[in-house]
């Protein structure tokens, strides 16, 4: 009898470039992930001729062909814009309230599917990024990015040297770490103020939270910078398309590679 022990057998990694149906769907900029599962469950989905059921399914974006409802899905020309988001709309595609959405801001501009770059919540306001390069997206929304992101800020108070360096301190609450990276007073009134508060990490409703720790109620809240990218004179509602300046700006990691060549403003 052999002592000879078995050779150790290793999980077969999938083949380099190959990522599940609904991914590829989102990184050629055609749709979410999720519309993309839906589409694929509706047998809608084909793959090199042949309806695929299975949103799962490895498939390689830049061999295998798509076809949505027999329509050949196409590799994109990718578009990077910013949006001055209005108060009272909600960062999503479609929202299950029947509540306004970011999206009413772009009807009858004939743009491809885009996906807002982060949020800011419905009673927030100012810039918003929005893409169909799911790849440069991500490398922007990484935690390990450290963008910074710039707010002004209205407070229900008059702040002091011992609020902005508690601020900067931090809390934690629910479980997370919340301070600011800078918080500095741009200009007060006999009753409230404005303040400047960067981050360079993004929880959800960050700022609110931080400040409501200290019992400090938020009057407003405006976005008014993305790493060097600003805001500017930007119209509320409206939206442009981002320069190659402007895209270079805001390169963490992937995002680098990226090439832009801008089309067009709406308001």
């Amino acid at each position: 009898m052999s002592n000879r022990v078995p050779p150790r057998t290793r999980p077969i990694a999938p083949p380099q470039g190959r990522v599940s149906l609904a991914r590829a769907l989102s990184k050629l900029g055609f749709c979410s992930r999720s519309q993309a599962e839906a589409l694929v469950a509706e047998g809608k989905v084909a793959v090199n001729g042949k309806v695929e059921r299975d949103a799962n399914r490895r498939v390689d974006p830049d061999r295998d062909r798509f076809t949505v409802d027999g329509a050949a899905v196409e590799k994109p020309q990718f578009v990077y814009l910013m949006l001055n988001k209005p108060r009272g709309l909600v960062t999503t595609a479609q929202d299950e309230r029947g509540r306004d959405t970011v999206y009413r801001c772009f009807d009858g501009a004939n743009l491809p599917w885009l996906g807002p770059v982060g949020r800011l919540d419905q009673a927030s306001e100012g810039l918003l990024l929005f893409t169909n390069d799911t790849r440069w997206a991500a490398a922007l929304t990484d935690p390990a990015s450290h963008l910074d992101k710039t707010y002004h800020v209205q407070i229900d108070r008059l702040p002091d040297d011992a609020l902005l360096a508690a601020l900067r301190s931090g809390i934690v609450h629910d479980g997370e770490k919340l301070l600011a990276k800078r918080a500095t007073v741009l200009r007060s009134g006999e009753k409230n103020a404005w303040l400047e508060i960067v981050l360079d990490e993004g929880r959800n409703r960050h700022i609110r939270r931080l400040l409501q720790a200290h019992g400090i109620e938020t009057l407003r809240l405006m976005r008014v910078a993305i790493g060097a990218l600003q805001l500017g004179e930007l119209a509320k509602g409206a939206w442009r398309e981002l320069n190659a300046d402007e895209i270079a700006q805001l390169r963490v990691g992937r995002a680098a590679q990226i090439v832009s060549t801008p089309r067009k403003s709406r308001r």
